[in-house]
């Protein structure tokens, strides 16, 4: 049987009240944490990855944005080879509601597959 619960506001059990439309537009709609293998450690609402090219990343959405306006964050880190800092920039190419593609750099600019790499994606879901 399915069924739903309608509600306006959530208490805490500090016993604080918060409204649920903060709860539903202030949460990540999907996220990713993968390897230099384009291997996906954990994620939310990504299908899958495309390894492009070197440093060059494509998150293919499980369910649609409403528009591309959403808003991508991402970091990268290192490993024991190359300690320099990560630069990941969150828009390669336009986004579009069902991909984003990203890159992630050295601080000398050249692209790389860092050890380790997350995005997360704020925005509504269509």
């Amino acid at each position: 049987m399915a069924g739903k619960i309608v509600a306006d506001t959530l208490e805490t059990g500090a016993g604080a009240d918060i409204s649920t439309s903060y709860v539903v537009n202030g949460s990540a709609k999907a996220w990713l944490n993968m390897n230099a293998s384009v291997t996906l450690q954990d994620s939310l609402n990504i299908s899958s990855m495309t390894d492009n090219v070197t440093g060059n990343f494509s998150s293919n959405f499980s369910n649609s944005f409403g528009n591309a306006y959403y808003a991508p964050s991402g970091q990268a880190g290192w490993n024991t080879a190359n300690t320099n800092a990560r630069i990941v920039w969150t828009t390669h190419a336009a986004p579009t509601t069902s991909v984003h593609r990203f890159g992630v750099a050295v601080d000398t600019g050249t692209e790389e597959d860092s050890y380790v790499m997350n995005e997360t994606y704020m925005g509504d879901l269509a």
